[in-house]
């Protein structure tokens, strides 16, 4: 009996990861700020050259940048720890090279249950040197990475925002590495 209660339980608590983890993201993909341009505004757009009140709300630097092949360049913004035992790594995907690239589909991962659901950030791990742990991106119970998925083709200079959610070390690591396949690596300072 304590094995189903186990099971329900766990069922339980993937399904309230997923519903934070959905919440978190339309969070994180609202609009509603003016001064934001949007990644198709700005390309679609090249007479107007650099804008620059759009950079003047995000006046804060990347966390860290992890290059990537081809010119893709992944800015880190925030990693933020929440009251329910995870983490939350938001930041974009940037195509800095002079022509289209594909995201490669190693930043998938090789487990068969990510890799069914189509191209993501799967494949990234946090790393907790202090505490010598390895954290993989949360799945639910279909084994979809909490992760942006439908990644991909980059034009130049195109940007795409993107996020990962992992569990959480102890409240004693501030800081985790961040590795995703086909990029560098960079270490986070945990927030929250």
């Amino acid at each position: 009996m304590s094995i189903r209660f186990t099971a329900k339980a766990r069922r339980g608590m993937v399904a309230l990861t997923v519903a934070a983890g959905l919440a978190l993201g339309v969070a994180g993909c609202g609009g509603g700020d003016k001064d934001t341009a949007s990644p198709t505004a700005s390309a679609s757009s090249p007479d107007r050259g650099p804008n620059p009140s759009a950079q003047e709300g995000k006046s804060e630097a990347p966390l860290a940048e992890l290059k990537g092949i081809e010119g893709l360049l992944l800015q880190i913004t925030s990693a933020e720890r929440d009251a329910g035992g995870f983490i939350t790594v938001n930041g974009t995907v940037k195509n800095d090279g002079a022509k289209s690239v594909v995201i490669p589909p190693q930043t998938s991962g090789d487990e068969t249950e990510v890799i069914k659901h189509g191209p993501s950030l799967g494949g990234a791990t946090l790393i907790d040197s202090k505490g010598k742990k390895r954290y993989y991106v949360l799945r639910d119970t279909d084994g979809r990475p909490l992760t942006s998925t439908g990644l991909g083709n980059l034009e130049a200079g195109q940007t795409l925002p993107v996020f990962m959610q992992f569990p959480a070390p102890p409240s004693s690591a501030t800081e985790v590495d961040l590795q995703v396949p086909t990029f560098s690596s960079g270490t986070l300072k945990i927030s929250g």
